[in-house]
């Protein structure tokens, strides 16, 4: 289904031929899937990462909402909020099942390592541990339906990492998604910025995060050893830098510096993300080759890709790899956002024992076979087809060397200094006779800001 496209850009007739069978086809799988999901239970739950068991499920958001619900742009905030403010923790997703089906969704508290932590529920609810999820409305205007779900969080006792795990009535001991979130409390303070890589071979291609963790006022043994540090690069944690030593412990003065020259903050700094503007199915957006409509499915073809990992860095406005859902005519992304049968083209020359994936945000950067790209040798170029939520997306493009198991978007995105990423530092404490570790600060770093 996904490994033969055909000639998907011959404007002679055949793209509306191809569109019509990957609809079909894409909307047969919707209704099949449950039936090949893997069955994960809460006892042998192994992976507390963000992750969909049951397929029906699409497009599951989880982001900190300061009433601002509604507002596209509050799906880009990361899922980390502050226990001592108002702000809350939104989760959604759509079922894309035609029968309603009752949700519940329980929570998991993890170290910092996102393993399950000792404590029990008790140690970090305010309440029973199992709530309801029963805010929930119907698609409309649509031509593949769904019921679309939502549920604002619960405030908890404790910082931490957590683990929103979601399963249904009537089976409540299988797990159908996974999501992870963030409550902190700046019990300590953080200073930082970033800049270009200070080694000059990587100068040109990575970025250092430099900041220093001033502990007045708070109790801790040897801060040196005790503080437990992590940077994520553009909310992903599979762009996380970890085990980081202090360059230097000023006592007198309770502030730890972590300014290093030894690469260990220095991060390939990636590239602008590339995007696809696919609010509208009326008219083609930016980098939007074509849009097929059809009765029971729409059809958007992305502007063939290239590679850019060669060449002069060039600057261009992204959302660091995220995403927002929307409909152009009704401005309602949430239940009246269609989904669409997403065909991507990259133009390069076939690799030779290598796969090539595309991902983001929008499918929580899993690379699988559902967006592993086949190749076509009569465009020369490798494609894949997704279905994605109406929406303006952000993606790149990745290779995997199947002999290793190593996946590098350098490989076709290049990486360049001058990149505007975002960078989060959380910094993690096991108080004295605590018996987890908790998030005793918190800091966003924007580095080549231009908006």
């Amino acid at each position: 289904m996904e490994r033969n496209l055909g000639k998907c850009h011959d404007r002679n007739g055949r793209i509306s031929e191809l569109t019509k069978l990957l609809g079909v086809m894409l909307l047969l799988f919707l209704g099949v899937v449950s039936a090949n999901a893997q069955v994960v239970t809460l006892q042998n739950l192994a992976r507390f990462e963000d992750a969909i068991y049951d397929l029906n499920l699409k497009t599951p958001l989880l982001y900190a909402s300061a009433g601002n619900l509604g507002d596209p742009n509050a799906m880009l905030a990361p899922a980390v909020a502050d226990l001592d403010q108002g702000v809350s923790l939104v989760l959604e997703f759509d079922d894309m099942l035609s029968s309603y089906r009752q949700f519940r969704v329980k929570f998991v508290h993890c170290d910092a390592n996102w393993q399950k932590s000792v404590l029990n529920d008790i140690e970090f609810t305010l309440e029973f541990n199992d709530y309801p999820l029963n805010d929930y409305l119907n698609s409309g205007a649509v031509k593949v339906p769904y019921y679309h779900y939502s549920f604002q969080l619960p405030k908890l006792k404790l910082p931490g990492n957590y683990l929103a795990v979601v399963y249904t009535d009537r089976r409540p001991n299988v797990v159908v998604l996974t999501k992870r979130f963030c409550y902190y409390q700046n019990r300590i303070r953080i200073n930082g910025t970033g800049r270009m890589a200070v080694d000059n071979a990587l100068y040109r291609t990575h970025q250092q995060i430099d900041f220093d963790i001033d502990f007045r006022n708070y109790d801790v043994v040897a801060p040196a050893e005790d503080f437990r540090v992590v940077v994520r690069q553009n909310r992903r944690w599979d762009k996380t830098t970890n085990n980081i030593r202090p360059s230097n412990l000023r006592m007198f003065e309770s502030r730890v510096e972590y300014r290093l020259f030894d690469n260990s903050t220095a991060i390939p700094a990636g590239n602008e993300f590339r995007y696809f503007d696919g609010r509208s199915t009326f008219t083609a957006g930016n980098f939007v080759q074509a849009v097929q409509r059809f009765d029971d499915h729409n059809a958007l073809f992305v502007m063939p890709d290239r590679p850019r990992n060669r060449g002069a860095y060039l600057q261009s406005d992204d959302f660091n790899g995220g995403f927002i859902i929307d409909n152009r005519e009704s401005g309602i992304g949430a239940t009246e956002a269609d989904y669409l049968t997403v065909v991507f083209t990259l133009k390069i020359p076939e690799l030779d024992q290598k796969e090539v994936y595309v991902n983001g945000s929008f499918n929580d950067w899993r690379r699988d076979e559902t967006n592993r790209m086949a190749y076509n040798a009569e465009l020369e170029a490798y494609q894949a087809s997704m279905i994605i939520k109406q929406g303006v997306i952000n993606y790149n493009y990745s290779v995997r060397d199947p002999s290793t198991g190593q996946f590098s978007e350098e490989a076709l995105e290049g990486n360049y200094s001058e990149t505007e990423n975002d960078y989060e530092i959380f910094v993690y404490h096991r108080p004295p006779a605590a018996r987890a570790e908790l998030l005793v600060g918190y800091r966003l770093i924007e580095v080549n800001r231009r908006r």
